[in-house]
């Protein structure tokens, strides 16, 4: 299985790594990485590069000019549209961020005891203006933070960057590292918390920054990553024969259509392509400047989740016949402002945050598993 860590020399896809998941590009790389890409795909020595940049902008360029404009001096604009008309091409590659969100139940005590042994620091932000507390951990993924609530779920943040052929391969990769992920999140809450966790589930996130297609394509490749199951045979257990028939479904899916009625989009014309469905969220910044915050986008996610976990813990004690327990200050009335929270469009909130709001709520399932939580815990008088 091809995956790899995003490489960050001229004429490769560029990483654009990032912290706190804040988007972060690297601007001035990728103009110097797109010159240096173009002029391979034109299959041209910088001399001769030169020559037809000359011809396109009306003024002398130097094969001198190109090699600085690769390595070390940002091209200016006007250079980069000539570039474009040049070698007008697509990454033959897909560039992609995975945010992973690992879940799991421990109780407010343990909540507790890691503020204070792990001295987490206390933020808000994922849930309006709820409390929380986060901490880095070390040793996997670039970034890797968890994120505690006071009701006593927690939320492990895993981010990688890939740079992958196809959408098989990420298909795959997901469904394999899924089983490790939670055995790693569940034996590393254990270990903090001196007591048994079972992470219960894993959300991802996807932020594409390189994609190989275009038109109703990009939107049929994007839904494929979103939910990407179809690509993956379960029944196959030889790797080699599971990632060529995920690929042959993949062309016959990209060349007829992928949709499903469970999924939706969030996107902006000229702006982005995002797709929400309940395996995970997909989305691909047309234009940066104008597109949402990559931070903006997690951090909505990871606030959803943090109360997802908590009413499936909440029913989960219903259905094995039990009244449910909660701390007392997130019970009822909790769960009814943090629906607010969640599904009610902010004063000040765009257009775009709005659909995504919408789609993201809609598709996870929350609004009904919320109402059969509230519903318990008002007959439980809690």
């Amino acid at each position: 299985m091809s995956v790899s860590r995003l490489p960050d020399n001229p004429g490769t896809v560029t990483g654009l790594h990032t912290r706190r998941s804040s988007y972060q590009p690297n601007y001035s790389a990728i103009a110097k990485n797109r010159v240096a890409l173009a002029r391979s795909t034109a299959g041209m020595s910088t001399k001769v590069f030169a020559e037809a940049l000359s011809r396109l902008l009306g003024r002398d360029i130097k094969s001198g000019h190109v090699s600085n404009w690769e390595t070390t001096t940002t091209p200016p604009g006007d250079v980069l549209l000539a570039v474009g008309a040049l070698a007008p091409t697509t990454s033959s590659r897909i560039g992609v961020r995975s945010h992973k969100l690992i879940a799991a139940y421990i109780g407010p005590a343990a909540v507790e005891r890691l503020r204070a042994d792990l001295g987490m620091e206390e933020t808000t932000g994922y849930l309006g203006k709820t409390p929380c507390w986060t901490t880095g951990l070390e040793g996997v993924g670039e970034e890797c933070t968890l994120i505690v609530w006071p009701w006593g779920t927690a939320i492990i943040h895993l981010v990688e960057d890939l740079d992958i052929p196809d959408v098989t391969t990420l298909a795959i990769w997901r469904y394999q590292s899924y089983v490790e992920n939670l055995e790693w999140a569940s034996a590393q809450l254990s270990r903090l918390t001196g007591e048994s966790v079972q992470a219960s589930y894993v959300l991802s996130l996807y932020w594409l920054y390189a994609a190989p297609w275009v038109g109703s394509t990009l939107e049929t490749g994007l839904r494929l990553i979103c939910a990407p199951r179809i690509l993956v045979d379960r029944d196959l257990t030889d790797s080699a024969a599971a990632q060529v028939n995920g690929e042959r479904v993949e062309q016959e899916l990209l060349t007829s259509g992928y949709q499903r009625p469970d999924m939706k989009s969030f996107g902006t014309p000229g702006v982005s392509s995002a797709w929400a469905s309940w395996s995970g969220v997909v989305y691909y910044p047309h234009d940066p400047l104008r597109a949402l915050p990559e931070g903006d986008l997690v951090a909505f996610e990871i606030g959803l989740q943090a109360v997802w976990a908590l009413t499936a813990h909440i029913n989960e004690q219903v259905e094995n016949g039990a009244d449910p327990e909660v701390c007392e200050r997130y019970g009822y009335g909790f769960l009814r402002a943090a629906r607010s929270v969640l599904l009610t469009p902010r004063p000040q909130e765009t257009g775009q945050h709005q659909q995504m709001r919408t789609a993201i709520v809609d598709t996870s399932g929350l609004p009904g598993q919320l109402s059969l939580a509230m519903e318990a815990l008002k007959e439980a008088g809690r």
